[in-house]
């Protein structure tokens, strides 16, 4: 390739590593880069209306794909706002390289107008962060930068002063990159020693995270050969909870059924690529606590939430292929089946919170919105559900299938992130009904982004689970014994709001008219928002909470729906309670 400017040669680059699209917000130290996508075929300028927006849109596109994706800021303001989408994006494993524009070369360190320091703020929230400093220089750092993200399966930051974007570069160019990267095979002695344990010990509970992406077949075989109930973490909700003979649900804050009790219960539970935080949820204690087994791919994870018993750094797949074969002792049913029954009973006892009257309740429950979306939703929707009581919604009635996608921020917790993953959800697969289930809370934060689904006629449909609340905070504070204060807030008429710039929407207040209203609405072709009045007392408790924590949530509030259903889950949980062998 003939010397070119930095600038022309990173974005061609990154076309030629298949790169469809950069998404950011113009400014003058980024006009290198924008004028040179602007002359090259095959990659296009995605204008957000924040920075913010433009790294989540970034990662939801990275998750969706598995292929690198890439956001851009201009210097000071412009890449300080990337970072609540980029520390979201490293947290949860997408593959991001973001370009941080900085201030001319020469006025570094001279406090110069809109001065920072990128390669110190986004270290924390990447595997790379460097600042290039000629043009040659930046083209060795682009080959390290794209396959740090890659490989380590998070964030790469390049820092541009604006003027080295224009210097003259010639390589050496990346020819070629790892990305079909290899399987983490566990040593021998490990998977012996978990041969052991699981022959030995008299019941066995499977708890799955997102590492079980692609050893579905294999935890089924094990959870069928030592008769183990199944549960999960939402990240791993989407990868094992479909068509589960043994599923018993899912644990932490938004969990449902018999997962903490069959977890506290068995003899030994055995976490299969999770990297569960809320230790409140793990047997950690009791008279009798079970033996801990972790399996995950990344070595650094082991052991950092609960102390084990066995450690086993290696691919889940390819550690259970190891360890069924070595498998000799025959089980009982009986703990499978009760925690099966068990499972049964708790989703029979609360399902009855959004199914009796609720046609003629107004404000609309929230359970029964997300119920009925989840019947009227394509069979291979991408769902991207904001942080709060949406994530309670999300994770107890959307159903997986193997084709649908279900994600939001599960490691960082931010609010606002549906709407704009729902961005990249969309710029990356246009073909496919993509519906954020946005929080008003978290629909108010970044509501300008309803221009850029405006503006590229994305087919994103925002479903807004309007309760002028923030639920989720209130919640908290019911249970510290703490009266909600600064939780509610005045109805918006957020359907008034989209019309306002041009996009078509709908506003749903008549529980009667829901099932109508929203089939229409998704039906409908490109953008569309829904704006559905909730209820804001329709509040969801775990599936256990301390004695105290009751006393404090009874202290402040008398007045909640303490469990909400689980749509169609009940029905999975009585078709497993049937099938199983007496």
């Amino acid at each position: 390739m003939a010397r070119t400017s930095f600038a022309q040669l990173l974005v061609t680059q990154l076309r030629d590593l298949g790169v469809e699209r950069i998404y950011g917000v113009v400014g003058d130290s980024l006009n290198p880069v924008v004028d040179a996508i602007r002359t090259t075929e095959g990659i296009e300028w995605v204008h957000v209306r924040n920075e913010e927006a433009a790294a989540f849109a970034a990662g939801a596109e990275a998750r969706l794909t598995g292929k690198l994706a890439v956001c851009a800021g201009s210097c000071g303001p412009g890449n300080t706002h990337l970072i609540q989408g980029l520390f979201d994006a490293h947290r949860d494993n997408a593959p991001v390289l973001a370009i941080a524009s900085h201030i001319p070369s020469g006025n570094i360190g001279t406090g110069f107008f809109q001065e920072t320091h990128p390669e110190i703020l986004f270290r924390e929230c990447s595997h790379f962060c460097e600042m290039v400093t000629s043009g040659d220089h930046g083209a060795r750092l682009l080959h390290i930068a794209v396959q740090t993200a890659i490989a380590r399966q998070g964030v790469s930051v390049l820092v541009l002063p604006g003027d080295v974007a224009d210097e003259q570069a010639d390589g050496p160019l990346t020819r070629d990159l790892a990305t079909d990267l290899g399987r983490v095979q566990p040593a021998a002695a490990p998977v012996g020693r978990l041969a052991e344990l699981l022959d030995e010990a008299g019941t066995v509970m499977l708890f799955a995270g997102a590492g079980v992406r692609d050893a579905r077949e294999e935890v089924l075989q094990l959870a069928e050969r030592v008769k183990a109930p199944v549960g999960h973490a939402f990240g791993g909700k989407e990868w094992i909870q479909y068509d589960n003979p043994y599923d018993v649900g899912m644990s932490g804050l938004l969990g449902y059924g018999a997962c903490y009790d069959a977890m506290h219960e068995a003899d030994l539970v055995v976490l299969l690529g999770t990297d569960f935080p809320y230790t409140d949820f793990l047997p950690t204690g009791g008279k009798r606590p079970p033996k801990i087994v972790q399996i995950d791919a990344d070595a650094a994870r082991l052991g950092r939430r609960i102390p084990l018993d066995l450690a086993i750094h290696g691919d889940v797949a390819l550690t259970l292929q190891a360890v069924l074969p070595l498998l000799s002792s025959t089980k009982s049913h009986r703990f499978l089946h009760r925690m099966l029954k068990a499972h049964h009973k708790a989703l029979s006892g609360v399902v009855a919170a959004y199914t009796r009257n609720v046609e003629r309740m107004t404000p609309i429950h929230p359970e029964f919105v997300a119920a009925t979306l989840d019947e009227l939703a394509d069979d291979d929707a991408v769902f991207t559900v904001d942080t709060g009581m949406c994530n309670v919604w999300g994770a107890r009635y959307i159903t997986p299938n193997g084709s649908r996608r279900v994600f939001g921020s599960w490691h960082h917790g931010t609010m606002a992130n549906a709407l704009p993953q729902a961005i990249g959800a969309s710029m990356a697969h246009p073909e496919r009904q993509v519906i954020a289930m946005s929080g008003d809370g978290g629909l108010g934060m970044l509501m300008g982004e309803l221009l850029t689904v405006k503006l590229h006629d994305l087919n994103a449909k925002i479903l807004v689970f309007n309760n002028s609340s923030l639920g989720m905070v209130k919640l908290e504070m019911l249970v510290e014994g703490l009266p909600d204060h600064g939780t509610d807030h005045e109805q918006v008429d957020f359907a008034a709001i989209a019309e306002g710039v041009g996009l078509p929407a709908v506003r749903i207040t008549d529980p009667k008219r829901l099932r109508k209203d929203l089939e229409k609405a998704l039906a409908a072709p490109g953008p569309m928002l829904i704006d559905v009045v909730t209820d804001p007392d329709a509040l969801s408790m775990p599936p256990h909470i301390s004695g105290e924590q009751i006393r404090g949530f009874a202290s402040a509030s008398t007045k909640i729906v303490l469990d909400g259903g689980v749509g169609k889950m009940l029905d999975m949980a009585a078709s497993n309670l049937r099938n199983m062998p007496r």
